[in-house]
Parts: C-alpha cells; sequence; structure tokens
C-alpha cells in the first residue's frame, strides 16, 4: 500500500540543475542589456536639448592648417562647438580657457569629444591666425574660418548669430552668440548651454556621452 498523502502527485526532481543552468542565461542576457541600454543613454541635465536635434547643414571651411572641413567631420564623434573672433577682447579667451580646463577634468570620457571654434572674422582671421590662436588654448583643437557664405550654412543651421560692428577709423568688432553647441555622432546639433558657463556641470554632461 502507498504511504503518500492522498491528493498529491508525486514526480520525479528534477536531475542536476539543468533547468537553473537554461534559466540564468536568459536572466542574465535580459540584465545586461537593460544595464547597457541605460549605459549607452547621455545624461545632459544641464544642456539645453533641441527636440528633434536639428542636422547641421553642408559646409566646407578650413582648419588652421589649411585642410577642409566638412560636416563629415562632425560624425563618429561628439562635437562642442564656439563661434567667436581672435581679436575678441573678453568672451572669447575667457570661454576657450574655460574649455581647456573642463578639458582636463575629463578623466572618465566614455567617447571622443573635439572641441570646434568657428571663427566670424575670416576677414582677419586667417588660418596661421587661427592655429596661433586656439594654440593657447589646445593645440589639438580645430579652428575653422571661410568665405561667408559656407560659414552662414553651418552657423545659420546652428542657430548661431553673428554681426559685424564698425568701432571707427575702419576698425570693427564682432558680436556673436556665446552659446556652447553639442553636435552628435550622426552630425545633429542636440542642444547648447547658454552663458554664463559651469565648468563642473560640463564636465559631468560631457563624461556621460
Amino acid at each position: 500500500m502507498s504511504s503518500r498523502p492522498p491528493g498529491r502527485d508525486i514526480r520525479p526532481a528534477p536531475r542536476g540543475h539543468g533547468w537553473l543552468r537554461r534559466v540564468l542565461p536568459a536572466v542574465s542576457f535580459s540584465v545586461l542589456a537593460a544595464c547597457s541600454d541605460s549605459a549607452s543613454e547621455p545624461n545632459l541635465e544641464h544642456m539645453v536639448a533641441l527636440d528633434p536635434p536639428r542636422d547641421v547643414a553642408a559646409f566646407e571651411l578650413t582648419d588652421q592648417h589649411g585642410r577642409p572641413f566638412t560636416a563629415a567631420d562632425l560624425r563618429d564623434r561628439w562635437t562642442v562647438l564656439f563661434v567667436g573672433f581672435t581679436h575678441c577682447p573678453d568672451i572669447c579667451p575667457t570661454t576657450l580657457g574655460l574649455l581647456a580646463s573642463v578639458e582636463k577634468k575629463m578623466a572618465n570620457l566614455r567617447r571622443p569629444v573635439q572641441f570646434v571654434f568657428v571663427s566670424a572674422d575670416p576677414e582677419r582671421d586667417t588660418p596661421s591666425r587661427l592655429r596661433d590662436y586656439v594654440s593657447l588654448f589646445n593645440a589639438e583643437w580645430t579652428a575653422l574660418g571661410g568665405p561667408f557664405d559656407q560659414l552662414d550654412r553651418l552657423l545659420d543651421s546652428l542657430q548661431l548669430a553673428y554681426v559685424k560692428v564698425p568701432t571707427g577709423n575702419g576698425d570693427y568688432t564682432i558680436d556673436h552668440s556665446t552659446a556652447l553647441v553639442l553636435i552628435d555622432p550622426e552630425a545633429r546639433m542636440v542642444g547648447f548651454y547658454p552663458a554664463p558657463h559651469e565648468p563642473a556641470e560640463l564636465v559631468a554632461d560631457l563624461e556621460s556621452l
């Protein structure tokens, strides 16, 4: 006579832990995938975001070494872009100095970031002058100049303004936007950082890219 309790079915226990081996990889994969997706999303909490991002227009300028630079050179990396001019007495050197400080503090970059300075004064800012100027901050940065039609194509697509202002005796200055523009690896403007710029906030955002 059987001694098992009434109404209770006895089934053989699975041998080993094969079922566990089948379940755990699936669970692990889903957890890793979720972590990977989360880690790949930049945390740009200090940026003024554009929704949707704006495509950078086709353009061709010249860098400080005399080489052409186009929208294709904005792909496959993140770009921080600032517009100014080498005769700028205050805003430009202050901002570029801040960016140099920010770059030195970025110890945990996950993806490459390039810094691009665009001259709004191509009449005076020759490649050699741009090379000397940007070297004061970081010789590895890119400094761009070129014809006004190409300059306007780029800056209009980024909604960055500049205007030539006569100051007398044939001299002039340039009034220009002071925002830092962030461009993604698909050559799209994803947002901007209005002045005044906080170094710690820029470091935090850029390290999350």
